[in-house]
C-alpha cells in the first residue's frame, strides 16, 4: 500500500504549463505596456512588519480584523505575509528615500499576496497582483492617465464586459462633513447593520458603505452621498478627471457607495468590473492616498494607484483550447554509439545558443519510437543526426507539417533553421537539397 497523497493547502492553487503560458503572456504585456507609459518594476518583500498593514489599511478593515497570515518569527516580531501592494510599496518608496529623485515617479509590481479568507470562486488564500503606483503629483492628469492605463492594459489582454465605476472620497478638509451625516444616518439604522458594521460605526463609518451582507447593503441604500460634501478643490478636482476621461472616450459610471475597503484613499477611486464575471465581479480597483507616505515617515507627497487580480484576470480569458509550449525544433539521433549521442547533444545546444527553442530525444532507442516523441512534442522541425550525416557532415531536416526532408550542413544548420521558424509559410526549397 502506498503512502498517503499530500494534498495542496485549501485556497491555493497550482498553475500548471498549459495555464501558466496565458499568466506569462498577462505578464509580458504588462511590463511591454508599463513601460511605455514610462513605469519602472519593483520587486517587494513577501513578508513585512505586521505594523506596515495595520498602520496604512486600517484597523477596522476586514483585512487586518480577519484575513491576514500573522506570526511571529524566532525574535517575537510580528510579521504579515503581504494582504496587498500599496503598503509594501510606499514603505519601500520611504525606506529608501526614492522621493530624493524629485518628479513624478512611476512603480509597478507583480506577485502573490495572502489572505485568510474564506476560499471561494475566484477568491484564494494566495492569489496574485499586478500593481502600478505614481508619487509626486496630485495632478487629476495623473488619475486620469492612470485609469486609462488599467482600461487599455485589460482591453489589449482581451477582457470584455468592461465597466469602469468611479467616486470621489474627498480629502481631510471635506470628510469630517460627510462622516458626520454619515454617523447620524447609521445610528438610525442599528437593528438593521451587521454586528461588524455596528462596531465601527465610532471608528469608521465608511466602512458600512463597503459590508457585503444582504441587510447592511439594504439599510445604506439612502445612505447620504460624499459627493454632496465634496470641498471646492476636491469637486473641481474629481471634474478634472471625469472630462479626461470623456475627452479619451473611457465610459465610466459614478458610484457614490464607492469606498474601496481601504482606510488609505482620498480623492478619486475607482474601479473595474466585467459583466462576465458572477456576483465577485471585480478585476481591479484602486484610487489615491495622498496621506500614506507621509503617514510611514515620508515628507508630503500625492500618491495613487490600482491592483490588478490575475486569477480573476485569467479567469476571464479562459474557455478556449489549453495552450501547449512546443519546442521549434527537435533533435533525434539515428543510431546508438556515442559519436552520435555527442553530436545530437551538441546541436541541441548549439541551436539553444543561436535562440531556437530546441528539445532532443533522450536515452537513445529506435528511430521510429524517437520520431514519435518529436511528432508528439508539436515541433515543426525534426534534426535527425546518424552515422551517415556524421560522415556527410550534415543533418536530416524534416518538416513535420509536409514530410520533407533537406540535409544542411551542420556549421549552417542553425541559419537555415532560424530563416525557416521566423518564415515558414514563405519559406522555399533551397541549395543545401539532398
Amino acid at each position: 500500500m502506498g503512502k498517503e497523497l499530500i494534498t495542496r493547502v485549501k485556497g491555493v492553487k497550482d498553475i500548471l504549463p498549459a495555464q501558466s503560458i496565458r499568466w506569462l503572456e498577462v505578464e509580458s504585456l504588462a511590463r511591454l505596456l508599463f513601460s511605455t507609459y514610462n513605469y519602472q518594476e519593483i520587486r517587494l518583500p513577501v513578508f513585512e512588519k505586521t505594523e506596515v498593514f495595520a498602520r496604512s489599511i486600517g484597523e477596522t478593515s476586514d483585512i487586518v480584523e480577519k484575513e491576514m497570515y500573522t506570526f511571529q518569527d524566532r525574535g517575537g516580531e510580528s510579521l504579515t505575509l503581504r494582504p496587498e501592494g500599496t503598503a509594501s510599496m510606499v514603505r519601500a518608496y520611504v525606506e529608501n528615500s526614492l522621493y530624493g529623485r524629485g518628479g513624478v515617479q512611476k512603480y509597478y509590481y507583480l506577485g502573490p499576496m495572502f489572505r485568510a479568507e474564506r476560499p471561494q470562486a475566484g477568491r484564494f488564500r494566495q492569489f496574485h497582483q499586478i500593481g502600478a503606483e505614481v508619487f509626486g503629483s496630485d495632478d487629476p492628469a495623473v488619475d486620469a492617465e492612470t485609469i486609462l492605463l488599467l482600461v487599455t492594459f485589460l482591453t489589449g489582454v482581451g477582457v470584455g464586459g468592461l465597466e469602469v465605476r468611479l467616486n470621489s472620497l474627498g480629502c481631510p478638509a471635506c470628510r469630517p462633513s460627510y462622516r458626520a451625516a454619515l454617523t447620524a444616518f447609521l445610528q438610525t439604522r442599528l437593528t438593521r447593520l451587521c454586528d461588524n458594521c455596528r462596531g465601527r460605526i465610532g471608528r469608521n463609518p465608511l466602512r458600512a458603505l463597503d459590508c457585503k451582507s444582504p441587510s447592511c447593503q439594504e439599510a445604506v441604500k439612502d445612505a447620504p452621498v460624499i459627493g454632496d460634501h465634496l470641498c471646492e478643490g476636491c469637486r473641481t478636482h474629481f471634474g478634472r478627471v471625469r472630462a479626461l476621461l470623456e475627452s479619451q472616450q473611457v465610459a465610466y459610471a459614478l458610484d457614490p457607495r464607492l469606498v474601496r475597503g481601504l482606510d488609505y484613499y482620498t480623492r478619486t477611486a475607482f474601479e473595474v468590473t466585467s459583466s462576465r464575471l458572477g456576483a465577485q465581479n471585480a478585476i481591479a480597483g484602486g484610487g489615491r492616498y495622498n496621506g500614506l507616505v507621509e503617514e510611514f515617515g515620508g515628507p508630503p507627497t500625492s500618491a495613487i494607484g490600482f491592483a490588478v487580480g490575475i486569477e480573476r484576470l485569467i479567469t476571464l480569458l479562459e474557455g478556449g483550447p489549453d495552450l501547449e509550449h512546443a519546442p521549434d525544433v527537435f533533435v533525434v539521433g539515428a543510431g546508438e554509439s556515442v559519436l552520435v549521442d555527442d553530436k545530437v547533444f551538441e546541436v541541441a545546444q548549439n541551436l539553444r545558443v543561436a535562440g531556437i527553442f530546441a528539445d532532443r530525444a533522450f536515452g537513445g532507442g529506435k528511430l521510429k519510437n524517437q520520431m514519435k516523441k518529436a511528432d508528439k512534442s508539436g515541433a515543426m522541425v525534426t534534426v535527425i543526426v546518424g552515422d551517415d550525416e556524421l560522415t556527410k557532415n550534415v543533418a536530416t531536416v524534416r518538416i513535420m507539417k509536409t514530410g520533407e526532408q533537406h540535409s544542411v550542413p551542420f556549421d549552417e544548420l542553425a541559419q537555415w533553421l532560424s530563416e525557416f521558424v521566423n518564415n515558414e509559410e514563405q519559406f522555399e526549397d533551397d541549395d543545401f537539397d539532398g
